[in-house]
């Protein structure tokens, strides 16, 4: 069965742990805001993708301004968000009407791979989900107040985005009580009853939430510059 395909951004962070004066979505990576660079890289994987692009009704004053000054003409879906981003995302879903497939994404995880999306994309209407992860690389222990133990790392994942649901699926989830322990999508989703299926994600395909993530962030964006036909 085909799907139409939907992506729905979330960027509502603060730059707090950055120590930015703007909201970290909105700072400039290599010559454009790190934003942009995740909606281009959307529609990079379809350029007829359906795209929503949630924001703080305060910004949307600084998002079209940027528009304006870097000439993004993009066709995207404004929509304001609420105050936590479980609030968002429902907000988000409630912008897009009938059955479909709704990858989820972070605003600030400008590498994302046209490759992955489309993976996400084609899991997702096989099991209803599918949510991109990376194996950890080092050494983990588990805490409490007096003790520490090791723990094997081969049974864990560091969960990314984008994180790709049926709609229907999704949305029934997303009607639900928000939660403190809802730490993402897949959180929401698997509550609800849903199986959550995870598929290989990318290490390059870092949250911008430190100003060492921006200085990585350029480095890569760099390295793909030279050598374009790599994703």
């Amino acid at each position: 069965m085909q799907y139409r395909e939907y992506a729905l951004i979330v960027a509502g962070g603060k730059g707090t742990r950055i120590k930015s004066k703007i909201p970290k979505q909105f700072i400039e990576l290599m010559g454009k805001p790190v934003l942009m660079h995740t909606i281009d890289a959307f529609l990079s994987y379809s350029p007829s993708l359906q795209l929503i692009l949630v924001l703080p009704a305060d910004d949307f004053e600084t998002w079209h301004r940027l528009c304006d000054v870097h000439r993004f003409d993009r066709s995207i879906v404004l929509q304001s968000g609420g105050e936590t981003r479980f609030q968002s995302v429902r907000s988000g879903l409630s912008r897009i009407e009938g059955e479909g497939l709704v990858a989820i994404h972070d605003g600030v995880r400008p590498l994302v791979s046209p490759d992955i999306i489309g993976a996400s994309f084609r899991l997702a209407a096989v099991h209803q989900s599918a949510v991109a992860a990376v194996r950890l690389k080092e050494s983990i222990r588990m805490t409490d107040q007096d003790n520490t133990k090791a723990v094997d790392r081969s049974r864990f994942r560091l969960i990314q985005t984008p994180q790709t649901f049926l709609l229907s699926a999704i949305r029934r989830a997303y009607e639900q009580k928000e939660d403190a322990g809802f730490t993402d999508d897949a959180s929401v989703a698997e509550k609800s009853g849903l199986v959550i299926s995870l598929f290989e994600g990318s290490y390059e395909n870092l949250k911008i939430t430190t100003a060492e993530d921006l200085i990585l962030a350029e480095a890569l964006l760099r390295a793909r510059a030279q050598t374009p036909d790599e994703k």
